[in-house]
């Protein structure tokens, strides 16, 4: 019994080795599957992992574009936003980037070549989350200021192509199938392949710490830009108020006086009131220069450009130049040969020359010398590209330079800053500058300013240049024209009675047909009807339905209808930022009522 009992025991190693040998390759595939399945799970969770990361990145992105164009949007500068976007061109994994406003409206856009036309709508639904398609992610931010959302941003950036990416897998396809074959290969694999795997998370979980960092810095930033908005605000009401509202409060006494010296005198039968006339239409038309120069500050007011030619008009104001500066200072004209003529506000650029020289005198306060000097430019895109949003091509230069005290860096810096003024208060508003660099780069130009401490200062003003044929001085044709009496129907709409009033009176005094309405939907009402309208006086910013929106619905119903606009606000959601057509015309308020009359006259004898 022991021997039979001892001899199972020493077969049984010879009897389970051939087992084992032939459960190898079973063993073997489905380690190979198991690590199979392991690679497919790391695989997935690398693209995911790469994918949340880039999506996190452009989050990012989108996060600090949205804390940049804030106070773009919030001022409407698309040239500022346009520069804030095309500087995301250093990044080449980002192929296009979009700004919007608060309805949704594209701002400014940049796209990479051919590949991506932007985005031309907002889609809400993906302001927080990255959308994933087509080899981009895509992600939105809002753009807020306080609790007030001013619009959103909205960048693509590229992915790794899917092919790479499989590549880059292949790897480990070729260490499973190699498993399949030596299971102790595999299980190394299987190894390394853990060790990446956890370094890959430790790397994720560092990028995610830094994340942390950049959202906290960039709300520390955020909080710090909006106190600087804040304090900047208070100094500049501070600043206004002790000058522009100073100078209205005169300009209202001066009207309001004159007025009721005019009804005394009147009710008294007397007529010697020609200086209180003159007295009152001076104050309004001061009053309306500097409405003018803030709107030129915030690059609002409508310009009306015409062909110029500036050694003709530096010419004409010498007079006034010189005696504005007084006897101490000497005036000097440099015009250049041969100069082109620029299309511009005439006006803009007599009051810009006015202004600095103006500045030069102050600046010279023991006389000196001013040079006012003309000239053609070629800027090629070296130079341009210095200035963002400048173009290269053919400009006129204006500059004016004096031998005064010059400016220290510093000031040099803050010169065309809104408000910034080195003069003691109640001697300047510090909108002088900042309205001709707003005027400038309205018009499709640039100012800057070059000086040295005690070696004088130049202030240069650069106009494109006007290819276009010379216009005709049409303004004097009309002034020196023969008047001529109302012919047609004209429909005037104002909301503000007063202002409809004087139109109206106007109108009839030279026999027009005038009908009147106070706001939109009274007007479109009355062009439904059967009743004759040759022309359509509105204004622009009234309540509910504009006269932008007038105007077009008007010409759905007649179409060709003419239209003046009045305004004393052009601004976007009046009027647009595209041309008006040659039927539409454009006056700004305040208007005198002989310029009304011409303007109505002019369109509505036009054939």
């Amino acid at each position: 019994m022991a021997p039979e009992t001892r001899l199972p025991a020493a077969d049984a190693p010879v009897v389970r080795l051939p087992r084992l040998w032939r459960l190898v390759p079973a063993m073997a595939l489905t380690a190979a599957i198991a690590l199979l399945l392991a690679g497919v799970g790391i695989a997935v969770y690398n693209e995911r992992a790469y994918t949340l990361q880039k999506t996190d990145e452009a989050g990012a992105q989108a996060a600090i574009l949205a804390a940049t164009v804030t106070a773009a949007l919030a001022f409407n500068d698309r040239i500022a936003a346009q520069e804030y976007v095309d500087a995301l061109q250093a990044n080449r994994e980002i192929r296009s980037a979009a700004v919007y406003d608060a309805k949704g409206v594209l701002f400014v856009s940049y796209a990479r070549g051919n590949a991506d036309a932007g985005f031309p709508a907002v889609d809400t639904a993906s302001l927080s989350d990255g959308r994933t398609e087509d080899g981009f992610v895509t992600v939105s931010r809002p753009v807020t200021q306080g609790n007030v959302e001013l619009g959103s941003v909205r960048l693509r950036v590229v992915l790794e192509p899917f092919v790479r990416r499989l590549e880059r897998y292949g790897g480990i396809a070729l260490l499973v199938t190699m498993a399949s074959l030596l299971v102790v290969v595999l299980g190394a694999a299987h190894a390394a392949l853990s060790r990446a795997n956890a370094e890959l998370r430790g790397r994720t979980d560092a990028l995610a710490e830094a994340y942390a960092r950049l959202q906290a810095e960039t709300a520390e930033r955020e909080r710090a830009e909006e106190a600087l908005r804040q304090s900047q605000k208070m100094e500049a009401v501070g600043q206004l108020t002790g000058g522009v509202a100073h100078d209205f409060n005169n300009l209202l006494q001066a009207v309001g006086g004159s007025l009721e010296l005019l009804e005394r005198r009147l009710a008294a039968g007397r007529h010697d009131i020609d200086q209180y006339v003159k007295a009152a239409r001076s104050a309004v038309n001061r009053a309306a220069g500097l409405t003018q120069r803030l709107l030129a500050f915030s690059r609002r007011q409508p310009l009306s450009p015409t062909c110029v030619d500036l050694n003709a008009l530096v010419s004409g104001m010498h007079e006034l130049v010189r005696r504005s500066v007084g006897e101490s200072v000497r005036v000097d004209l440099v015009p250049g040969n041969g100069l082109w003529r620029v299309w511009a506000d005439a006006n803009q650029i007599e009051n810009a020359l006015l202004n600095l020289a103006i500045n030069a005198r102050d600046a010279m306060p023991d006389g000196g010398r001013i040079i006012v000097e003309t000239d053609n430019i070629e800027l090629d895109a070296g130079h341009a590209a210095l200035v963002p949003g400048l173009e290269p091509g053919s400009y006129v230069m204006l500059s004016v330079s004096d031998t005064g005290t010059g400016m220290p860096p510093d000031v040099q810096e803050r010169a065309f800053e809104p408000f910034f003024t080195t003069k003691p208060i109640g001697q300047g508003t510090g909108l002088g500058l900042s309205q001709l660099y707003g005027f400038a780069r309205q018009s499709g130009g640039h100012a800057r300013i070059d000086s040295m401490p005690g070696q004088g200062t130049t202030v240069t003003l650069y106009l494109p240049r006007h290819n276009g044929a010379d216009a005709e001085d049409a303004a004097q044709e009309t002034m020196t024209a023969a008047p001529l009496r109302g012919q047609g129907t004209v429909l005037v709409v104002e909301d503000e009675a007063l202002v409809r009033m004087l139109l109206v009176a106007t109108l009839e005094e030279q026999d027009y047909t005038v009908i009147e309405a106070e706001e939109g939907e009274g007007a479109l009402a009355i062009l439904r009807s059967d009743t004759r309208i040759d022309l359509l006086a509105t204004d622009v910013g009234m309540p509910g339905m504009n006269g932008r929106q007038l105007a077009e619905m008007a010409r759905q119903i007649r179409p060709g209808l003419k239209v003046l606009f009045l305004t004393g606000y052009a601004h976007n959601t009046g009027l647009g930022d595209g041309p008006l057509d040659p039927d539409t015309q454009l006056l700004s308020k305040p208007v005198s009522m002989g310029a009304f009359l011409a303007k109505v006259q002019e369109m509505t004898h036009a054939g």
